[in-house]
């Protein structure tokens, strides 16, 4: 393409809009492209990560305006690409989302506007696999509770923690499950495996090998955990996985983590277990609604749960990886190349 590729860059306060025209500078540098940059607000309705397009949403205009002079292609991470934005925008061709999958964009619409919808796999599993081995860490040792005592209370009563009773597990030759095998799953696996954790997996669709003990059964990789983390994807066969017959089957005092998708776990059940003692902790950063509703019963267990707002996929590097991945994406449709990640 020798005349410069049009681009809207609708970035928001994580993949900021200059991340994307940086990204797209430097994979189309001659002619480098006319970029348009548009600050949304974020977080966008409905909340947080597991957004899905709305037909109507405050964020429409500014974005119909944006690509109103027949711009070819928008680089998104929450914008809603929906049947009214896309009908009033002619010349575009391509939208690329910054993210796992292009849940804020009506499939449906797009193709019979014949625009391509590329997204960004992949992305944020460094991230979240590191982040699910620190909610685990600070589950397994208390460390939020022992830094709110002291922190936050000035008190020293954290030191109680430093008893047979109440000390916490050490990762070593622990037996830690893991139910899923994917990008985010198999990273966890190879951390585990360095600390010295007994790790299994279940997995009825991972293929080659693995690092651990591939189990045949839910049942039986919950019979042997003491720690459980989650890394299915969320589909009707996976919503409510972790019920409460499945926590019964965990030996007692063991310990959930859920950083992958939160309608994952029956919460109600979870809080039972974690009331009556079947676990002993829980470290959670998905929740089955979101945001987590004032009135959780999980707010009440304070003193056993490490919560946190859906922020296993938030570093700096992720929206620099996203950036740079709906770049390629723009430069495979510039010159003329298939897509390497797209939906329609």
């Amino acid at each position: 393409m020798n005349t410069p590729v049009r681009v809207v860059a609708a970035g928001d306060h994580f993949v900021l809009p200059a991340l994307i025209t940086r990204a797209l500078t430097t994979e189309l540098p001659e002619p480098p492209p006319d970029v348009r940059e548009l600050m949304l607000g974020w977080p966008l309705e409905p909340f947080g990560p597991v957004a899905e397009v709305r037909e109507a949403s405050d964020a429409e205009n500014p974005l119909i305006d944006a690509l109103s002079d027949g711009r070819e292609v928008l680089v998104t991470q929450m914008a809603p690409v929906t049947e009214r934005v896309l009908a009033a925008s002619p010349g575009l061709r391509l939208v690329v989302v910054c993210r796992g999958g292009p849940v804020n964009v009506n499939l449906d619409a797009a193709q019979l506007h014949d625009v391509r919808v590329c997204y960004a796999p992949g992305r944020n599993a460094a991230a979240t696999a590191e982040f699910t081995v620190g909610l685990l860490l600070a589950a397994l040792r208390r460390i939020p509770q022992a830094h709110d005592l002291l922190a936050g209370q000035r008190s020293w009563q954290g030191a109680t923690y430093y008893t047979h009773e109440h000390s916490g597990l050490e990762l070593e030759d622990l037996p830690v499950g893991l139910i899923g095998y994917g990008a985010v799953g198999s990273r966890v696996a190879r951390a585990l495996a360095a600390f010295g954790a007994q790790v299994m997996v279940y997995d009825p669709y991972a293929r080659g090998e693995i690092h651990g003990l591939r189990m045949p059964t839910l049942d039986a990789l919950l019979r042997r955990s003491r720690v459980i983390t989650l890394h299915a994807r969320l589909t009707p066969e996976t919503r409510g996985l972790i019920g409460a017959r499945e926590l019964a089957l965990l030996p007692r005092g063991a310990v959930l983590v859920n950083a992958a998708r939160g309608p994952l776990v029956d919460e109600e059940a979870l809080c039972d277990a974690l009331a009556d003692g079947t676990l002993s902790a829980a470290a959670l950063d998905t929740f089955a609604r979101e945001p987590l509703p004032a009135g959780s019963r999980l707010f009440g267990l304070a003193d056993r749960v490490v919560l946190t707002p859906h922020l296993g996929g938030a570093s700096q590097a992720v929206a620099e990886k996203a950036a740079r991945i709906a770049a390629a994406e723009v430069g495979r449709w510039a010159r003329g190349e298939p897509p390497a990640h797209a939906l329609c």
